[in-house]
Order: structure tokens, then sequence, then C-alpha cells
């Protein structure tokens, strides 16, 4: 186990440094620092970023917005899938939603709901939209995928109603709701970050992103694009060392 973890170190580190290589090298051959910055130009504008005051705030505000998401799209979507998966009528009725949901492009929701809502709230209500049906349909798979000779236990125990439903159904469920969750988590960050990028809320990361660019700081874009992607492996690290506490 240790020789194979070390392998995948020394794999991840190779991978990581052939695409600094091979980005550095692009740079050198463009030559144009507004198209295509150097890595060091990259870096120096993202400690720039991380030691400067309105960064924290700007995170703050975006995390809080993922965070609000993600619990909304978690309990609605997990209980109404799970409802779904029960219940042939509610799966029913539901199937035409989800198929426009999946269906609609990701810049139309968000331009949709710039007219409704603040360009604070737009962010949230995107997300929620976008994920939903993520969080549906895995919780509808979990329910059918139920193991039948347990369901048949549980008839000949006459084990029923909440000891049914902690003992039996939610553990059948768990690794699907777990599974969409992930997913979903990984999803808001994009979603969140590209409807603040279109609303420009006062604070966020999209809206810094959207202000360097309109100013041609392209390594600030990457700057920013940098801080997102290291909150959504944060996040997805979090998540991956709850679920780890959880099943021990």
């Amino acid at each position: 186990m240790k020789a194979s973890g070390s392998k995948r170190t020394v794999l991840l580190t190779v991978s990581s440094l052939g695409l600094l290589i091979i980005w550095q090298a692009l740079s050198y051959i463009v030559d144009a620092e507004i198209i295509m910055p150097r890595a060091g130009t990259v870096l120096r504008a993202f400690c720039d970023l991380i030691t400067s005051g309105p960064t924290a705030r700007n995170i703050a505000a975006t995390a809080a917005r993922a965070l609000e998401s993600f619990l909304i799209i978690a309990v609605s979507g997990g209980v109404l899938g799970i409802l779904a998966g029960f219940s042939k009528t509610f799966s029913t009725i539901a199937k035409p939603a989800l198929a426009v949901l999946k269906a609609t492009p990701v810049m139309s929701v968000i331009l949709l709901a710039f007219i409704w809502l603040s360009s604070g709230r737009v962010p949230v209500f995107s997300a929620f939209l976008m994920s939903f049906p993520v969080m549906f349909v895995a919780a509808e798979e979990g329910v059918g995928k139920r193991d039948p000779g347990l369901e048949e236990m549980c008839a000949v125990y006459g084990i029923k109603g909440r000891e049914k439903l902690l003992n039996y159904t939610l553990p059948s469920v768990m690794p699907y709701l777990i599974t969409g969750a992930k997913q979903t988590l990984s999803m808001i960050w994009k979603v969140v970050i590209a409807a603040e990028v279109l609303t420009v809320p006062r604070y966020g990361i999209g809206s810094r992103m959207q202000l360097s660019q309109v100013n041609l700081e392209t390594a600030n874009v990457l700057a920013w694009t940098l801080v997102a992607i290291l909150l959504t492996a944060i996040t997805d690290g979090i998540f991956s060392l709850i679920v780890r506490r959880l099943e021990r």
C-alpha cells in the first residue's frame, strides 16, 4: 500500500511538472504576457491576491454562495430523489422538469435568473437549477438498487417504519447519495463562479475575474482561476475526509 501511494505521488508530481513545463514553453513561444503570461508572473499575481485584504472577502462571498447552494441541493435533491425511487408516479411527474433542467444551457439559466433576481442571489439559484438533477437522480437510483433479498428479510421479520428506514433504507441508499453529493459539490463551484462573472456582484471570485479581464490583466484572471481550483480541491478533500470518518 505504501509503495502504491508513493508511486501515485510520483506520477502526480511528474504530471504537474509536465503541465508547468508545457505552460512555460507556450508562454515563451507566444511571447505576449497579455495572451499567455509566464508561470512566474501568475505565481506573483497569486501571491499578491493571497496577501491582499479584499481577497478573503471575495473568497468568503463565493464560498458562502456555494455552501448555501450545496445544502439546499443535498437536502431537497436527496429527499425528493428518494421519494421518486419509492413512487413511480412521482418519478414520472418529475421527469419532464428534470429533462428541461438537464438540457438547458448554463448561460441561459444565469441570464434568466439575472432578470428575476438580484446579482447576489443569481449564483445560488443558478447552481441549484443546474446541480439539482445530479443529486435527484443519484438518490432515485440508490433506492432502485436496493438488495431485494434484504427487502424480503425485512418483510419476513416484520422490520418496518423508523427501524427499517435507519437500518436498511438509508444505509442502502447512502453510497449513491455520497456520490451524487460529491459530483454536485464540484459542479457548484463552476456554476457559482460563472454566474458571478456575468452578474458581477459586489464581492465574489467571478466578479474579480471579470474586473481583471476588462482591465486586460490576464495574470490576475489566471491567479483567480488558481484560487477557484484550490478551493474546489480543498472542499473535495474535506468532503472525502468527512465521508471516511463517518464510514469508520
